[in-house]
């Protein structure tokens, strides 16, 4: 390949998109046939993956620290002057590719996606996208400078987390109504950021041609195996299935703490008043202890997560000025995930860290896949691999399997996390119902105090058991802080899907574990290589929307549940 790509991504900081012009261009310029299409693919694929890890590395520079001017300013050029030109040269690669007319047996899949990438793709859309990404941005910053002075100290809202377990309950309705008042705030330049965001998605469907924004992100997401109305029957069978369970959990827990009403701020506090876990003391601590307790699992997969330890590809700790929320994402070029998280030192954090670890170790299963276009993995099953690691992990949880608790905390943690997977179905599925009023409405939509309604009406359905009489306004603007519905719009019944996959995982395991790893890690392996429902089944799981899989599943957990803690 002519004009050879630096060996290290950060010499390509500062690029133009004159830089990756001509390396496209040769590609385009150069005949394709059966003999060649290998070379072909594979040289497309490190440009693609050069690329895509600068990309990713000026993302996260923004995270770490959205207070840097460098690094806003350098994500801000790659967004908008070399992203759209990226995409453009794509789409003509993509468009050569199908031309050509060649088949390349193990592309078959990536194949159709390229297929409908191409059907998709719109060029006014490219400064849409652009755009779009820097209010993101703006989004985060919002997000990442809310703080409150709390016992005379300015702290981030993640660390309200830690008085929310308190057994003070005036303490937690103190804190918890100050955070509330505090994202009132910035509810006026959010709803700006709102109407800013669907005038974007409207223009982006309409310049498609797709009747609504809803069937433009389907096609977009690559949802082939599924339809909207799978997704909304899957909804469905949560309220009728799991909203029933969810209820009975939430009095369960009124009735322990002895209050007439369950409140919100009544969620996170130990249903016995015990103290809240403490899992670890210091972050070197909580990174350390998961390298045993992953080890403990599997020694490859722990073998992957101390090559991220030694490697400095883990930033962890929750400061002021660092984006929220955790993510882990994939540096291609280098063939390594990264890990970004907010840890305040509760035990979420170890239950994020094994979430984003299933998402880093799926990423180093994957990461041999020859060709770039393999490693487009469908998000429902991505999510398989980090919450089925969640609970794969949890019996590791104690001291003598090297985890962090003693066996009475260990099962406490546990039935914490069965009992939020019970829950957040529920949370899940107003989440989803919700974007799918929204891009089906979407002018109605564009109004926030519109999406307040329709938020707490979906709640109201959804989340029965917690009562927010009297905190009507707050519940309305709930739905402002879930990131998804900003910017990563129809991303979140990923999660409910998933959610229903990892259980029958761990249901495996509790029968062979050995052999349910061995299922999972050939499953993650596979990438994007096969349809959805087979990267299901290799798992060892159904991809189901059905009421019968949904109460199998819940069953397992509620079970699992009054085994661990009968009180």
């Amino acid at each position: 390949m002519p004009n050879p790509l630096p060996a290290h991504s950060e010499d390509a900081f500062d690029w133009d998109a004159d830089h990756y012009i001509p390396l496209y261009t040769e590609l385009m310029n150069r005949d394709l046939s059966p003999t060649n299409v290998h070379d072909w693919l594979a040289d497309w694929s490190r440009i693609a993956d050069f690329a895509g890890e600068v990309g990713a590395k000026l993302y996260v520079a923004t995270t770490v620290d959205t207070t840097d001017e460098i690094a806003e300013r350098r994500y801000k050029k790659f967004l908008n002057e070399i992203y759209p030109v990226l995409l453009m040269n794509e789409d003509a690669l993509k468009r050569k590719l199908l031309a050509s007319g060649l088949d390349v047996p193990e592309l078959a899949i990536p194949m159709r996606n390229i297929r409908a990438d191409v059907a998709l793709f719109r060029e006014e859309n490219l400064p849409l996208i652009s755009e779009e990404g820097e209010l993101s941005m703006t989004y985060d910053k919002i997000i990442g400078a809310q703080t409150i002075v709390w016992d005379g100290e300015e702290i981030t809202l993640p660390q309200v987390q830690l008085t929310l377990k308190e057994a003070d309950r005036n303490r937690r309705e103190q804190i918890w109504r100050m955070a509330e008042e505090r994202r009132l705030q910035d509810k006026p330049m959010l709803d700006d950021l709102w109407r800013k965001f669907m005038n974007i998605r409207k223009q982006m469907y309409q310049h498609a041609g797709m009747s609504d924004y809803r069937a433009y992100q389907w096609q977009l997401k690559h949802r082939f195996d599924y339809t909207p109305d799978d997704a909304i029957a899957f909804n469905q069978a949560v309220e009728e299935v799991v909203v029933p369970v969810a209820a009975k959990l939430y009095e369960r827990r009124r009735q322990r703490l002895g209050v007439d009403t369950l409140r919100p701020w009544d969620l996170l506090v130990d249903p016995d008043n015990r103290p809240p876990l403490k899992p670890y003391t210091t972050v070197a601590e909580l990174e350390n202890t998961m390298a045993t307790l992953f080890d403990r699992v599997d020694p490859q997969l722990g073998a992957y997560y101390h090559t991220m330890m030694h490697e400095s590809l883990l930033d962890l700790d929750n400061r002021k000025g660092k984006a929220p929320g955790g993510y882990c994402t994939y540096y291609p070029n280098i063939k390594r995930p990264f890990i970004f998280m907010n840890a305040v030192g509760v035990h979420d954090d170890v239950q994020t860290l094994l979430h984003e670890g299933g998402h880093a170790f799926h990423a180093f299963e994957s990461a041999n896949l020859p060709y770039a276009q393999q490693k487009d993995v469908p998000m429902e099953f991505a999510e398989v691999a980090s919450m089925a690691m969640e609970l794969i992990g949890a019996p590791y949880l104690n001291k003598a399997n090297g985890g962090f608790y003693d066996d009475a905390d260990a099962n406490r943690a546990r039935v914490e996390h069965l009992e939020g997977i019970i829950t957040f179905w529920g949370y899940m599925s107003v989440v989803d119902m919700f974007q799918h009023w929204i891009y089906t409405n979407h002018d109605l939509a564009t109004d926030p105090s519109a999406c307040d309604d329709q938020w707490a009406e979906l709640w109201g359905r959804y989340m029965v058991g917690i009562d927010y009489t009297g905190l009507e306004t707050y519940l309305g603007n709930r739905w402002r802080r879930q990131l998804h519905i900003y910017q990563l719009p129809f991303y979140y019944i990923e999660y409910g899907l998933a959610q229903l996959g990892a259980v029958q995982v761990w249901g495996n395991s509790l029968i062979n574990q050995t052999g349910a790893l061995g299922d999972y890690r050939r499953a993650l392996a596979l990438g994007g290589t096969v349809k959805l429902p087979e990267l299901f089944s290799t798992a060892g799981a159904k991809l189901a929307f059905d009421r019968q899989t949904l109460a199998n599943a819940v069953e397992l957990v509620e079970k699992t549940i009054y085994q661990l803690d009968p009180a």
